[in-house]
């Protein structure tokens, strides 16, 4: 496992492994308020037009069922999210199952030319259907999200699907901070957000943070 320092140098190593393959498929995991989302979104821009991003948090299941599963006070754990969509989203990524689509649509004996995704609205908490579209001749899809590298509750079969993955690391104080951040701007009060910063999001954290050892690389960005 090598440790990478900067954006540069985590898209060299994705073009690296992109090189001899007409698809890859990067996965970049971390606890919530690593800021694994904006070293994508980075990562992606310094790649340019061959690489595209799939954020994981569009696959949350909706408040309405969240709700009736009794699992809304946890919004965020591995049994929140649409786990079988996600996956049936990256086999037609992968071109594992000729024309497949994010909808489950059948086989018609050629690859999909674009797979849809769901995107996600933060200010709602909502998924947002079919708002990422994904081009065929996009040679590598950077996913970024908490469970890519969990090995129960179905996430098991994500792992497979990646050909490079990514653990980013950082401070948990700032980490924490981001976090409460980001659940003030979002709406919460500031007591809100220290509570489930602390709560809900901190064990989520120590789980992801369990599958830091299966990444093949881990990402300490300088400051």
């Amino acid at each position: 496992m090598t440790t990478l320092s900067t954006v540069e140098e985590v898209a060299d190593v994705i073009a690296t492994a992109g090189a001899s393959a007409s698809r890859t498929i990067v996965g970049i995991v971390g606890p919530p308020g690593a800021g694994k989302s904006t070293v994508a979104a980075l990562v992606v821009e310094r790649l340019g037009p061959i690489a595209t991003l799939l954020p994981m948090d569009g696959f949350h299941l909706p408040q309405a069922r969240l709700v009736e599963l009794g699992r809304r006070e946890r919004m965020g754990a591995p049994d929140t999210f649409d786990v079988p969509g996600f996956l049936r989203v990256l086999t037609a990524l992968a071109g594992w199952e000729s024309g497949a689509s994010s909808d489950g649509g059948t086989a018609t004996g050629a690859p999909a030319d674009r797979v849809l995704a769901p995107g996600f609205d933060r200010t709602i908490e909502e998924a947002v259907p079919d708002a990422i579209a994904i081009d065929a001749a996009t040679p590598i899809v950077v996913v970024e999200g908490n469970y890519l590298l969990l090995d129960t509750d179905g996430w098991e079969y994500v792992a497979p699907h990646l050909d490079v993955t990514f653990y980013v690391d950082v401070d948990p104080a700032i980490r924490q901070q981001r976090l409460i951040e980001r659940h003030v701007r979002y709406g919460k009060t500031p007591d809100a957000a220290l509570e489930w910063s602390l709560g809900p999001d901190e064990a989520n954290a120590r789980l992801i943070e369990g599958t830091a050892a299966s990444a093949d690389h881990v990402i300490r960005l300088l400051h």
